[in-house]
């Protein structure tokens, strides 16, 4: 039925970072400007950042664009990094089914291309996938992260398939899945417990093991 399988990251396969954590790295990048900002504009950079969000903010302050997301992405690795050198953060348990999967596996983050990176490395997941994508740390990046399909279009073609089963945990995940004609499986995590959708995903899944029988 499908002739890969591409996977999000945080949340999927290494637990998500603590969203105290990402505001705290949001909060330094505006401390770099000498801005004390505003809630509701530190929650609009703390995690799930929108392109008109984020323009907002930079109009607020009158910050350059590149210049600020630069100092927002670069604090969110490194307190990233710090977590998962620290074995805070962690894959989950059932991490080694990627070993027994027959068809060729990608990955697809909207996490940062250099967090995304350093987590392969460190978790040595990276020979599992024959390719993968986080997000550059640029304000086109915001552009084309989740549920933009660009970065599932680009898996696809270095992998040279037609059709993949894609596994996310978030609505944005399952959006994109649908916006690049894919079909989605929504891993329901136990941070995902009391998560709404309000799409439907193709499946719905708790461990990475129910895949096999999804392509079975």
């Amino acid at each position: 039925m499908y002739d890969a399988v591409l996977f999000d990251n945080d949340g999927v396969l290494v637990k998500p970072p603590k969203r105290e954590l990402l505001q705290e790295a949001a909060r330094s990048a505006f401390e770099e400007f000498d801005v004390d900002p505003a809630e509701d504009h530190l929650a609009a950079v703390t995690h799930s950042a929108t392109p008109d969000g984020f323009r907002e903010v930079c109009e607020a302050y009158g910050f350059d664009p590149n210049s600020f997301w630069a100092a927002r992405d670069s604090a969110a690795s490194e307190i990233q990094l710090r977590e998962i050198e620290a074995g805070r953060t962690t894959t989950y348990d059932d991490i080694d089914a990627l070993s027994s999967f027959e068809r060729p596996l990608g990955l697809v983050s909207s996490n940062q291309q250099a967090t995304v990176e350093f987590m392969l490395d460190y978790f040595e997941l990276e020979r599992h996938f024959e390719t993968y994508y986080g997000r550059p740390p640029t304000v086109e990046g915001i552009r084309r992260k989740k549920p933009n399909p660009h970065f599932l279009d680009r898996a696809l073609s270095d992998i040279g398939a037609e059709t993949a089963l894609f596994v996310g945990d978030s609505e944005s995940d399952v959006v994109a899945a649908d916006n690049a004609g894919l079909d989605s499986a929504f891993i329901r995590r136990p941070h995902r417990t009391e998560y709404e959708l309000s799409v439907e995903p193709t499946y719905e899944i708790e461990g990475l093991s129910e895949i096999f029988e999804i392509l079975d």
